[in-house]
């Protein structure tokens, strides 16, 4: 087993994150090089990740491109001592309204990526001193939404996968934790409300809905990864951290 630091230096450590050209990957990496660690961000447009962190093409759904991509990482650092899984894609509509594909496309990328993603590195974390598995959940797994039964489910799927791998793996010294956002002001939320009849009523409408009155920031969401992925939070697994302005537990 391997033993946890809460002072191994961050300069040492080397972090994997999917998704990690945009959005909250890309706030995820930004933070754990704030701290010293090493980035390999995996995207499929690995040409768009912001140096210093590096940029590496991924696709999630296929284990042959998740594991060359894991090789490539080795290759150039040496080793692998947090994974972010990230990478994940949305889905809108009632039970009815995505067929048997799409279910399948979803499932695939946001457990089934995560999966691949884990086993991949898993060899690379048993090695590390400061292990640790941070994956992106959501407060949809926690919380009915109108018109979001696949991605939802997709995110329950993360949320239970979480606890149960951080169980397998703790007495092997590798952390595994969650974050749990709510709305976050990505690229993606904002293409969602420019395709509303009054995107500023949306927003507005949006806002309204979290406690704290605004949808949180991508940044916010990767310092709360970088906490959990790196020695600070060395006492901290199995643990799901919601950032979601408190609408899950909230009720004003």
């Amino acid at each position: 087993m391997a033993t946890l630091s809460r002072t191994q230096p961050s300069d040492s450590l080397v972090a994997v994150v999917s998704g990690g050209a945009s959005g909250i990957g890309a706030a995820a990496a930004a933070a754990l090089i704030a701290r010293g660690v090493r980035v390999a961000a995996l995207d499929l447009d690995s040409g768009q990740v912001a140096a210093p962190a590096v940029g590496i093409a991924c696709d999630v759904s296929d284990d042959a491109s998740v594991r060359a991509a894991v090789d490539e990482v080795v290759a150039r650092f040496g080793r692998i001592d947090i994974v972010v899984n990230n990478a994940g894609i949305a889905a809108q509509g009632d039970v009815s309204a995505n067929d048997d594909d799409e279910w399948r496309r979803v499932l695939d990328v946001n457990v089934i990526g995560m999966v691949r993603l884990a086993r991949a590195a898993l060899p690379h974390l048993r090695k590390s001193p400061a292990a640790a598995i941070v994956n992106t959940c959501s407060s949809f797994a926690l919380t009915g939404v109108p018109r979001r039964v696949l991605y939802s489910t997709s995110k329950g799927a993360v949320h239970a996968m979480t606890l149960a791998m951080a169980a397998d793996h703790v007495r092997e010294g590798i952390r595994v934790n969650a974050v749990a956002p709510g709305a976050v002001d990505t690229p993606w939320i904002q293409r969602m409300l420019a395709r509303t009849p009054d995107p500023e009523a949306a927003r507005d409408a949006l806002n309204d809905r979290h406690p704290l009155g605004r949808t949180a920031r991508p940044e916010e969401v990767g310092e709360a990864i970088a906490y959990l992925a790196t020695p600070a939070s060395s006492a901290t697994t199995g643990t799901v951290l919601s950032v979601d302005g408190g609408i899950h537990t909230l009720r004003l």
